[in-house]
């Protein structure tokens, strides 16, 4: 009970925020699939986050069960195997969905292409009166087009529901001027513009995601979704990980 007290004494900087994370956030210690505590954690800092009054959407990449460029690389056509990638994102959504429901969070799984057995389709008035009801809400299928990466899709999903703030999760806490996985001196940067990531060519999220975020104006933070309450460090204001937007800084 006090918790929820001091939550609720907590002004978010936020009203709606999109968080992206890669299907392989929820493999925890597994090598494929799902590991059932990380998803449970993952969910848990959603349902805090919702909690501050914040609304929350997700989108949810596949690579954990099935990455449609790897094997059209190895030769299969590659619209197949985008699509045979967008279900495994419809997976990996409805096992939040069930995760989130488990913690007493309302939400919805709408998906780009048409699974009406299992979700709702995307429909954009539709998504952003979920989140005016206070529901999380988690977009599966990418764009529902193949050739479009779910980091285009976050970035998609981010302006079309109004949000303020796009949260890309991934292994590392930041963006660094090199892997720093293969070089321990590699430069972690607290800020950066769109252009210098273009430029630069940093490994962030793709370059059709960058220029949506960067033309619309929509700031994005990458940090690590590891460390446990990164999320809602940042919601409150936090300075965390990296932030990237169309302010230069010297």
């Amino acid at each position: 009970m006090a918790d929820k007290e001091a939550k609720n004494k907590i002004t978010p900087q936020f009203r709606r925020v999109l968080v992206k994370m890669s299907g392989e956030a929820l493999m925890g210690g597994e090598d494929y699939g799902i590991d059932s505590e990380m998803l449970k954690r993952i969910a848990s800092e959603v349902r805090d986050v919702r909690e501050l009054g914040v609304d929350i959407a997700i989108v949810i990449g596949g690579g954990n069960i099935f990455r449609g460029a790897g094997l059209a690389r190895a030769g299969m056509d590659r619209v197949t195997a985008d699509h045979m990638g967008m279900l495994a994102t419809v997976m990996n959504s409805l096992a939040l969905q069930d995760a989130l429901e488990n913690l007493g969070l309302h939400t919805r799984v709408m998906s780009a292409i048409r699974i009406n057995q299992v979700c709702e389709d995307f429909i954009r008035r539709r998504a952003v009166r979920h989140l005016e009801k206070g529901r999380a809400v988690i977009f599966a299928a990418g764009t529902g087009n193949p050739y479009f990466t779910t980091d285009t899709a976050a970035s998609l999903r981010a302006i079309e529901i109004g949000a303020e703030l796009l949260l890309k999760a991934t292994k590392v806490n930041g963006v660094y001027s090199q892997d720093p996985v293969e070089n321990p001196r590699a430069r972690r940067y607290t800020h950066l513009t769109f252009d210098k990531v273009l430029t630069d060519r940093l490994n962030v999220m793709d370059a059709t995601s960058i220029v949506m975020c960067r033309d619309n104006n929509l700031p994005l933070r990458v940090f690590n979704l590891g460390n446990a309450g990164d999320l809602i460090r940042i919601v409150k204001g936090e300075d965390v990980g990296t932030l990237v937007d169309n302010v230069a800084r010297p």
